[in-house]
């Protein structure tokens, strides 16, 4: 069974697990410049003009491996050698200008771009154009289109631009680190710096002293990956990488259900806390609503905490589809409740480290939270956990007035209404990733099925309410 959507995760996963593999071996200082080589050999270059530009842009994946560039605060980075295959892009003129004579296109622009050559035909100069697109707007054959790179058109936060060299250049000010560019660039040159080398070292602390209890805390969205294994493999196979035990993420949401019905009830309007790359979109480009972000921990970070009010010695390493995450942990505000995140692709990388077959294993039960719970994953399992939340508290769901964003532009959309205070509802469900966590960027991959198997990892639960789940909650290892 194909394991990853794309060549280019496979090329990554395949950087990511040579370098883990040298890590848990200790050698990686000592043999890092033959890993470019053993991945391309000499004469073998698939992707690139050259075996040599091959192996460069290989050594720089090594760089993302190992935490990429420290002076960088964002986690999503550029390769630039790696960019290099993308036009210009901008509004172009295409074959389908006839010529006319009407020049609506040329009428329009406010900025003198447009002339016709010797064949009639309507050209733009680069220098004048600022991309408004009226002409493509006016143009009554639709010849005039605008040719975004991928990533681009991807980036709904407009935090893609383009540097001297054509490479692909991210506005951190902008930038919220869903993750989405990452998805959609087909070279592969956008990234994710990765905290694997991390992991592996509070791996290999408890293998030291076994004393450290270094949890692993899975996010829902892990019942759409790993398809060709089951959960209880994959669980047992994380503890065969050494984590002390796996918690359900979802354990974490259900206790943010119940507080944050409390909070919606109290404060009369909130927006949800869960997703952080829609939290940081909010404190970027609508500061003035930043007082409207519940005060909820995520349910990474309120999982976290609970485990360390029990083992404070103990070590998180949160593993989910997010790159989001990764900035998130590292914030003052979370109290250093997590100490690494990675996500389903690093794993799978970790997997193939330590040469650990899944399909091979005995299954582990993961059973921690309820079904509303698990959802969070998808696009309106927050709303559904949140109303279940309510009634389950002896309150009148009817107050509960949702609006979901599924994805930055809907959620675009209702931030606008509530700066207006048209906004009809009282609270605003956002997910930068449209489905939800079910489509982040560190998954494995996006299938169509991916809402329908968390569903269903969500009605398999022993729990059958909220309320349960966070009575019932169990972080000691399952028997």
């Amino acid at each position: 069974m194909r394991k990853f959507d794309t060549q280019v995760q496979e090329l990554k996963y395949k950087v990511l697990k040579a370098v883990a593999r040298e890590s848990f071996n200790g050698t990686l200082l000592q043999n890092i410049t033959d890993i470019p080589k053993k991945i391309v050999p000499r004469g073998e270059a698939t992707f690139r003009c050259c075996v040599y530009k091959e192996r460069a842009i290989i050594s720089e994946r090594i760089k993302m491996a190992m935490g990429g560039d420290h002076t960088n605060p964002n986690v999503i980075e550029v390769i630039p050698i790696a960019c290099d295959e993308c036009p210009q892009g901008g509004y172009e003129v295409t074959d389908a200008c006839r010529g006319c004579i009407a020049h609506h296109c040329q009428e329009n622009c406010k900025r003198g771009a447009i002339t016709f050559d010797q064949n009639k035909k309507a050209r733009i100069d680069k220098t004048k154009c600022v991309e408004c697109g009226l002409c493509a707007k006016v143009c009554p054959y639709s010849a005039i289109h605008n040719f975004k790179r991928p990533c681009q058109s991807a980036c709904k936060v407009n935090a893609i631009g383009m540097d001297e060299s054509k490479a692909a250049k991210i506005d951190n000010d902008k930038c919220i680190s869903c993750g989405a560019c990452v998805n959609t660039c087909p070279f592969g040159s956008i990234t994710q710096k990765s905290f694997i080398l991390n992991t592996i070292d509070l791996l290999k602390q408890r293998q030291k002293n076994p004393e450290l209890k270094v949890y692993a805390v899975v996010a829902p969205a892990i019942a759409s990956q790993f398809t060709w294994a089951t959960l209880g493999q994959v669980v047992t196979g994380m503890k065969q990488l050494g984590f002390y035990n796996v918690v359900e993420a979802a354990l974490g949401a259900d206790m943010v259900a119940l507080t944050e019905a409390q909070e919606l009830l109290e404060k009369g309007l909130i927006t949800s806390s869960c997703c952080p790359a829609f939290v940081e979109y909010i404190h970027k480009s609508y500061p003035e609503l930043v007082h409207f972000i519940s005060h909820n921990n995520s349910p990474m970070v309120e999982v976290a905490k609970y485990i360390k009010s029990k083992e404070p010695d103990a070590k998180i390493v949160f593993i989910g589809p997010c790159t989001a995450k990764k900035m998130e942990f590292q914030k003052e505000s979370t109290g250093g409740a997590v100490d690494c995140v990675m996500t389903f692709e690093e794993l799978q990388a970790l997997f193939g480290a330590k040469e650990i077959d899944l399909q091979q294993l005995e299954e582990t039960p993961l059973d921690n939270a309820s079904e509303y719970g698990r959802i969070f994953a998808r696009s309106g399992g927050l709303v559904e956990a949140v109303r279940e939340s309510i009634i389950e508290q002896g309150e009148d769901p009817d107050q509960f007035k949702p609006v979901i964003g599924n994805g930055i532009t809907e959620c675009k959309a209702a931030l606008l209404r509530l700066s207006k205070n048209l906004l009809n509802g009282n609270f605003i469900e956002g997910m930068a990733c449209e489905g939800g966590c079910i489509n982040g960027a560190g998954c494995l991959t996006h299938n169509l099925k991916s809402k329908m198997q968390v569903d269903k990892f969500g009605k398999e639960t022993s729990m059958k309410t909220i309320i349960d789940a966070v009575n019932s909650a169990n972080i000691t290892p399952n028997s």
